[in-house]
């Protein structure tokens, strides 16, 4: 065969997988669609948020320790920072979801943190005006990852442990023969021994099986000029995820670009198709984060600076899908990261180095099965 393994789609999953699986001596083709990086997907507006104090499983925390070691790892090898502590607030109802689910992670795993009033997180960070009886879980090891940089780090480490990259070049159809994997794209035709799928968005596109159960949907960010950019600078403002009446708001300090920045999880709740999405923003995506600005983050009140589009692909219950194709030993999938999967990307791509050479890996990841009874469906069904 002419290559070890084809990885399809090289943002941030696709890009780790590469490095991870070039660095083990295996001869790798990368086939990305756009350019790499791209501002089309799902890897891009600067940054995404890290955390250990897990509110969606306490499962992903032996995960996330791991993705930090591998972040420094990458850091050292780069000499470019790609991981800024800055601590994290999960905020919202007591017995809410965010804080209760924060709470059990810390509890099961160790993790150092603290539980914080609104008036305490207004004293200690003045750029937050929390509303009354919320509850704060603060975690000091919290920050963020600068999203189109590890991008790039993990492609170039690639390339530089003998991988091949092909960007602009879209898969049509792949197929398992005897002894491997056809890839057919616009401009030809590859081998391989092992199929990767990191395709994000695109998933439901090249595995029948998934379009029921990942699917893409549009999410917008939102960069404003703070009236009090003192208040909103690394150091002084943590990243926060935070349940509220009006939804689920994320943001970040300043940093890479202008302005603070802000998003709130399901946006305008809007299936898309990747080929075809909106990605131009107006005034009723500004509306949706302005509301949580407003009554939040009052001194952060000011201009709009840059808005973006990006894409979720939710599976039903929001985690992932990191498996062995249940139909074909030769392919692995990794999908659905449901907006919550960057900060993984550096284990997800160890991992899924692990997945297509042996069909296993060291790590738990039993809560990421494809037929598992949640996503209600299969991933059955062979190309």
């Amino acid at each position: 065969m002419p290559y070890d393994v084809i990885v399809i789609g090289v943002g941030g999953m696709g890009s780790a997988t590469a490095y991870h699986l070039a660095r083990r001596k295996k001869k790798v083709l990368g086939i990305e669609q756009f350019d790499i990086p791209h501002q089309l997907g799902s890897s891009h507006g600067v940054n995404r948020i890290i955390r250990l104090a897990y509110a969606e499983h306490p499962s992903y925390v032996p995960l996330l320790r791991r993705a930090y070691e591998l972040w420094r790892e990458l850091e050292n090898s780069t000499g470019e920072r790609l991981l800024v502590v800055t601590g994290g607030l999960d905020v919202g109802p007591e017995d809410g979801t965010l804080v209760a689910g924060s709470v059990r992670s810390c509890h099961e795993h160790g993790i150092p943190h603290e539980l914080l009033s609104a008036a305490a997180v207004g004293r200690r960070f003045p750029g937050y005006r929390l509303a009354r009886g919320t509850l704060s879980v603060y975690q000091a090891d919290a920050g963020f990852v600068m999203a189109e940089r590890s991008v790039v780090a993990h492609a170039n480490g690639a390339l530089a442990h003998g991988a091949e990259i092909h960007g602009r070049e879209r898969v049509l159809d792949w197929k398992v023969g005897r002894g491997g994997v056809r890839v057919r794209t616009d401009r030809g035709s590859y081998e391989a021994e092992r199929l990767v799928l990191t395709a994000g968005a695109w998933s439901g596109k090249l595995e029948g099986a998934l379009a029921g159960v990942a699917k893409p949907e549009r999410q917008v960010m939102l960069w404003t000029q703070p009236r009090r950019p003192e208040r909103f600078r690394v150091g002084a403002f943590p990243v926060f995820n935070m349940e509220a009446p009006e939804g689920r708001f994320y943001g970040f300090p300043i940093h890479g670009i202008p302005g603070f920045k802000i998003g709130k999880y399901h946006h305008r709740e809007q299936q898309v198709d990747p080929d075809s999405i909106d990605r131009a923003c107006d005034a009723r995506d500004e509306a949706v984060v302005r509301e949580g600005i407003r009554r939040y983050f009052p001194d952060a009140d000011g201009p709009t600076l840059s808005m973006a589009t990006c894409m979720f692909t939710n599976t039903p219950d929001e985690h992932f899908i990191l498996d062995v194709h249940p139909d074909a030993a030769e392919v692995s999938i990794a999908a659905g990261f449901s907006g919550h999967g960057f900060k993984f990307c550096s284990v997800v791509g160890e991992i899924m180095a692990d997945l297509a050479i042996a069909g296993r890996t060291r790590w738990n990841v039993e809560l990421f099965r494809l037929a598992r009874a949640a996503l209600r469906s299969s991933a059955s069904g062979r190309r």
